[in-house]
């Protein structure tokens, strides 16, 4: 299914072996890690080599950061040039061993919560002036803490799978009653999430010192949006069938170990955040991200976004703490969002709300063609890397094309 070594984890399943298995992305290859679990010899998974036999990630993410970590370092030892073990056994290498180009990839974990945070300043500040003018952008609450919202697990999807057009009542002209029909301002929002591993009891709060050892890794995520829906539904209470009609990750769970050598100072906080929220160490990272949209209309593809993670305001680590201080519980395989990533360029605008500053100009995609918002038939896939020293870390990518709207 999904897993993690020198880079990525992935859910697998193959024509022959239909069964969902934990796998690791070695080149073109997924190492099956069912096949080679009884080479887990450390104190800790020794004792716990069955995870490997799970069709998702949430055992494996249940055994907390030790079980990670010495995952991790004993995968590098078996792939590294001087180790044996894998390089000189046929029969173990042709059983363990998958084209990728023949693996089916589906969620990575059984997602049982989904929280969707309101994490970039730009895009808080953005949406805050298009509402509510330059004077009221930012809410009062926006500085002090991480805002969010409890999404809706059962519509996360994996990359891949169709987005239907939503419909829902919705108020165009505000001089007249609403009406219901399929939402013309259907949106994308670029956006990454995290795993959580070990969870927390209920009224037992993760402090912020430890957060690190409770999330696991993460991937890349596109929360579709529709926009003319959430704009009459979401007073007071927020977000609902403006939302949940779909949510797209990608396959890929990138470890945090993996991502701490392109950690990057956090971003300044001012005011400071309170005492539990405030921690020293850096945990914002530099990846890139793009977002591309390929319509049937159009011949190439165009790349309308570029962004990077490094622009979020609250920390992933402020995000777990804020959501547990209350005593909330989580618990391994839950998924919390970073809400949509924009930088301070037009250029890096996570959503086509910001992009056509709310369908007041034209996105162009070039060929002479542009859109506002989505059409059927819209392919989008998110992308993303950290780029090293000669080499590279990747999330592989997020995608979904949109079908038409049911009739109602």
């Amino acid at each position: 299914r999904n897993f993690v070594p020198a880079e990525e984890l992935f859910d697998v399943s193959t024509s022959p072996q239909p069964k969902h298995r934990i796998g690791v992305a070695i080149g073109d290859q997924v190492l099956d890690l069912s096949v080679i679990k009884s080479l887990f010899q450390g104190p800790v998974m020794s004792k716990h080599q069955h995870v490997f036999d799970q069709p998702v990630l949430n055992p494996f993410m249940a055994l907390g950061y030790e079980a990670w970590t010495e995952t991790r370092r004993t995968l590098q030892r078996l792939l590294s040039a001087n180790e044996s073990t894998l390089r000189d056994d046929v029969n173990l290498r042709t059983r363990a061993f998958v084209p990728q180009s023949s693996a089916v990839m589906h969620l990575p974990a059984d997602i049982g919560d989904y929280t969707d945070f309101y994490s970039s300043r730009d895009h808080a500040t953005n949406v805050g002036i298009m509402f509510r003018g330059k004077e009221n952008a930012l809410m009062p609450n926006w500085l002090r803490l991480p805002v969010g919202y409890h999404g809706r697990a059962s519509s996360v999807v994996v990359s891949g799978t169709p987005i239907r057009r939503p419909s829902g009542q919705m108020r165009p002209d505000q001089a007249k009653p609403p009406v219901f029909g399929p939402s013309k301002q259907l949106d994308i929002e670029l956006e990454m999430a995290f795993f959580v591993g070990g969870g927390n009891q209920l009224g037992e709060p993760i402090p912020i010192h430890e957060a690190h050892q409770h999330i696991f890794g993460m991937v890349l995520m596109n929360d579709w949006s529709a926009r003319d829906i959430q704009a009459w539904e979401y007073v007071p209470l927020g977000p609902f069938l403006g939302k949940n009609f779909g949510t797209t990750i990608s396959p890929w769970v990138v470890p945090m170990e993996a991502l701490l050598p392109f950690a990057v100072p956090n971003a300044p906080q001012d005011p400071q955040p309170l005492p539990y929220l405030q921690h020293s160490d850096d945990y914002t990272f530099n990846i890139n991200l793009s977002v591309s949209l390929k319509g049937q209309d159009m011949a190439n593809v165009a790349n309308i976004c570029r962004s990077n993670f490094k622009y979020m305001y609250w920390t992933m680590k402020q995000q777990l703490t804020h959501h547990t201080v209350n005593g909330c519980n989580v618990r391994p395989g839950d998924l919390l969002a970073s809400g949509t990533i924009s930088g301070p360029n037009p250029e890096s605008f996570g959503s086509m709300l910001e992009l056509s500053w709310r369908g007041s100009k034209n996105i162009d995609l070039g060929e002479g063609l542009s859109r506002t918002f989505l059409k059927d038939g819209d392919e989008v896939t998110i992308t993303g890397y950290c780029q090293g020293d000669g080499h590279r870390v990747g999330f592989g990518t997020c995608m979904g094309t949109i079908l038409p709207a049911l009739q109602h």
